[in-house]
C-alpha cells in the first residue's frame, strides 16, 4: 500500500505545488521508498511509494502513454499480469500502475470492474477534464475527500486533508455515531467536510465542480443464493480461497502472515505453504501475558503444523499508555478497538522481516464467525422492556459480558438500532443520556438494505459497517504505521460474492459458526484446534483498567481539562467508572470508547489548531 493524495481547484488558480509537498509529507509513513508530485495548472497529484511490485521502476504519479492521463494509485492489482496480456498498450514498466492506465485507455471507468485486488486510486482525464477516483468493492484501501466552494481534494488519509482546511473542526454529529459504532460509518469522518469514498464506489469530479459518486459492485442479493450441498459448499470455498491466497502471495518482495491459532490464519498459512513449497513463510502473533486472552501457545502449535518461521511480540500496559496518543493520530479517530494498539506491534514485529502480510480478516463478518450470529433471530422480535432487562444485567455482574452486550441489543426500539445494537458500547437511550439529546443524523441505511433472513442481513450490515468503517481501517492504519502491506485473501470479491450465494444454514450449522470455514480447515488441522472457543484478539483491559490504567483513566475521563467530561454527561462517566472499579459491571468496553475518543481529540489539538472549547461546551457546541 502507498499514500495518495491530490487537489483540484474550480477558481482557476494552479495548485501550489508546496500545499501537495505538504499533504505528502503527512503520509510519509504509507510510502518511506519512494515520493512524486505532479502540477498541471488547476489539478495536482502526490504520491508516497512503498515499493512492492516493479520496486525499481513504476515511479508515480505517472502519465499515460499517449499524454492524456495522469495517476496516482494505491494498493495492488493482483491480476495485473492478466490484463497486461490482453492489454494492446506500449508499456515501458513491469508494474500494475501502468496497467491501471492501459485498462481506462481501453475501457473507461467501467473497466474498474476487471481488477481484482485491493486498491484507492485518482485519475485524471484531460479530455474530458474529469478526474476520476477509484475503491476497491470491500473497501480494504481507504480514500477521503473533501469539498470547498474554491477545491476538491482526496487522501488516503485525514491527515492529509487537513492542510486544506482553513478552520477544521470536529463534526459533532459523529459523536452520536461512534457511541453507537465505535467507528464514523461511511460517508462521514470526524471532521466536518470530510468524507469516505464508500467501499466500491466511483467518484466523478468535474470542471464545474460538480460531484458525481456511484457504486461499480454490489454484494449478490439475496435472490442469487444457491442451493448446494455442504461438500460441494466446501469443495467451492476452496478453490475461491485457494485462488485469492495464491492472488495474494503476488510481490516482487517477502510476503508474511498473521497467525493467532485460529481458524482463519491458520487456514491461509496452510494454503500459502501449499501454495508455495519452496518458500519460507514467516509467521507473527501478539500475546499479552494473560492465560485469558493469550492464544500464543495455539500460534506456535500452527506455525509447526504448517512449517513457518515464527516470531512473537508481547504487548504490555505500557506499551498503551506510550503509544495510545500518536496511533490515534495514524487512525485519524479514536482507537475503536485496544487491539489497534496490539495490532500496530504485530506490524512492526513483521516490518523487520517483510513487507508484506496475510491476515485473515473478513472471515467472521462473510462467513459468520461471531457467537452473536447465532441470536440473529432474536433481532426479529420487537424490542424487550429495558427496565426488567437492566435489572438483569446488573445482576449478571462482569462474569457475563456477552450476555450483557445481549440484553442490551435486544431492548432497542426498532429492527435496525437492534441489529446495530450487538456492536454498539452505548444503547440508544444511553447516548442520548450521554450527549443530552437525539442525534443530528442516524446511518442505518446498512441495515435497513439488507435481503433475505435474519443472519443474512446481520451479515451484510456487518460487512458495510463494523468491517469497512473499524476492522479494515485498523488494519490499513495500524500497518501503515509501520510501513507494511496487509492483505486479507477471504476480501477477495470471488470469496465475498461466493459467502453471500451461500445459504445460511451452511454458516451456522448445529449451532457451530463459519461451518464451511471450518470444515475446510479440517483438511489441515487437527480438530481440537479447529474447534476451540473463539477468543479474538482480545486485550486484558478489564485488569488493566483497576490496576495500571485506573488513575490514567479517572484523570482523563472527569479531569478539569477532559473533553469527555466537557461533552458528555459527567455524572453517567463517573458511574460507569465506579461500577467498573468496584467489580459490580465489566465496563471496559464502553471505558475504552470514552478515553479513545479522549485521547484521540487532546492528540488532534495538540497538532492541529482548533477553536477553543467554549465553558458551557456541549455536543452542539464543542469544536
Amino acid at each position: 500500500m502507498c499514500g495518495i493524495a491530490g487537489v483540484r481547484r474550480f477558481d482557476g488558480i494552479p495548485v501550489d505545488p508546496e500545499l501537495l509537498a505538504e499533504m505528502g509529507r503527512c503520509l510519509r509513513h504509507r510510502g518511506p521508498d519512494d515520493e512524486g508530485l505532479w502540477c498541471a495548472g488547476p489539478v495536482g497529484f502526490t504520491h508516497s511509494r512503498l515499493s512492492i511490485i516493479d520496486p525499481g521502476g513504476s515511479a508515480q504519479p505517472m502519465a499515460g502513454s499517449n499524454g492524456t492521463t495522469h495517476i496516482s494509485f494505491n494498493g495492488e492489482i493482483l491480476n495485473y499480469r492478466e490484463l497486461r496480456r490482453e492489454l494492446a498498450y506500449p508499456f515501458t514498466t513491469r508494474g500494475d500502475t501502468e496497467v491501471l492506465l492501459a485498462v481506462y485507455e481501453a475501457h473507461g471507468p467501467a473497466g474498474v470492474r476487471s481488477l481484482r485486488g485491493q486498491f484507492a486510486y485518482a485519475l485524471h482525464d484531460y479530455r474530458t477534464n474529469e478526474t476520476h477516483l477509484f475503491r476497491d468493492r470491500l473497501g480494504i484501501a481507504p480514500l477521503y475527500y473533501y469539498r470547498s466552494d474554491t477545491l476538491f481534494a482526496f487522501a488516503s488519509e485525514i491527515k492529509a486533508l487537513l492542510p486544506v482546511i482553513d478552520s477544521p473542526r470536529v463534526d459533532t454529529a459523529s459523536l452520536h455515531d461512534f457511541l453507537a459504532h465505535r467507528s464514523v460509518p461511511a460517508p462521514y469522518t470526524f471532521i466536518d467536510g470530510v468524507r469516505k469514498v464508500p467501499q466500491g464506489h466511483h467518484l466523478v469530479v468535474r470542471a464545474d465542480g460538480t460531484v458525481h459518486i456511484e457504486p461499480f459492485w454490489q454484494l449478490p442479493t439475496a435472490g442469487e443464493v444457491l442451493d448446494i450441498p455442504p461438500g460441494d459448499a466446501v469443495a467451492l470455498l476452496d478453490d475461491a480461497l485457494r485462488s485469492a491466497v495464491r492472488d495474494a502471495l503476488v510481490s516482487d518482495v517477502p510476503v508474511g502472515a498473521y497467525l493467532s491459532g485460529g481458524v482463519d490464519s491458520s487456514l491461509l498459512c496452510a494454503l500459502a505453504t501449499e501454495l508455495r513449497p519452496d518458500a519460507e513463510l514467516h509467521t507473527f502473533t501478539a500475546g499479552f501475558g494473560d492465560a485469558r486472552v493469550d492464544e500464543t501457545s495455539w500460534a506456535r502449535r500452527a506455525a509447526d503444523l504448517v512449517g513457518s518461521t515464527h516470531h512473537e511480540t508481547l504487548v504490555t500496559p505500557e506499551d498503551f499508555q506510550r503509544d495510545w496518543a500518536r496511533l490515534s493520530w495514524h487512525r485519524d479517530s479514536p482507537l475503536s478497538e485496544p487491539a489497534d494498539v496490539a495490532v500496530y506491534h504485530l506490524a512492526r514485529l513483521a516490518g523487520e522481516h517483510v513487507k508484506v502480510v496475510l491476515s485473515g480478516e473478513g472471515s467472521d463478518e462473510l462467513f459468520a464467525g461471531y457467537p452473536k450470529y447465532r441470536f440473529a433471530r432474536t433481532t426479529r422480535v420487537p424490542g424487550l422492556p429495558r427496565s426488567p432487562l437492566r435489572h438483569l444485567e446488573t445482576r449478571l455482574g462482569a462474569a457475563q459480558a456477552r450476555l450483557t452486550v445481549a440484553l442490551r441489543a435486544i431492548s432497542e426500539p426498532t429492527y435496525a438500532e437492534r441489529m446495530r445494537g450487538w456492536f454498539a458500547p452505548f444503547t440508544s437511550a444511553e447516548r442520548e443520556q450521554l450527549l443530552g439529546g437525539p442525534p443530528e443524523r442516524t446511518v442505518l441505511a446498512p441495515y435497513r438494505d439488507g435481503r433475505g433472513d435474519a443472519l443474512r442481513r446481520m451479515l451484510y450490515a456487518d460487512t458495510h459497517t463494523w468491517l469497512a468503517d473499524n476492522l479494515l481501517e485498523r488494519g490499513d492504519r495500524m500497518s501503515m504505521a509501520a510501513s507494511v502491506e496487509l492483505r486479507p485473501p477471504f476480501l477477495d470479491h470471488r470469496v465475498a460474492e461466493l459467502a453471500f450465494r451461500m445459504p445460511s444454514h451452511l454458516k451456522i450449522r448445529n449451532g457451530t459458526t463459519k461451518w464451511v470455514v471450518k470444515e475446510l480447515a479440517r483438511r489441515h488441522f487437527p480438530a481440537d484446534l479447529v474447534d476451540r472457543s473463539k477468543v479474538g484478539f482480545k486485550v486484558p483491559l478489564d485488569e488493566w483498567f483497576r490496576g495500571h490504567l485506573r488513575e490514567p483513566a479517572f484523570d482523563l475521563l472527569t479531569g478539569p481539562s477532559s473533553f469527555v467530561g466537557a461533552v458528555f454527561d459527567r455524572a453517567m462517566v463517573r458511574r460507569l467508572l465506579a461500577a467498573h472499579d468496584s467489580g459490580e459491571r465489566d465496563e471496559q468496553s464502553r471505558l475504552w470508547t470514552l478515553l479513545s475518543l479522549e485521547v484521540w481529540h487532546r492528540e488532534l489539538r495538540r497538532r492541529v489548531e482548533l477553536p477553543d472549547l467554549p465553558a458551557d461546551a456541549t455536543a452542539a457546541n464543542v469544536p
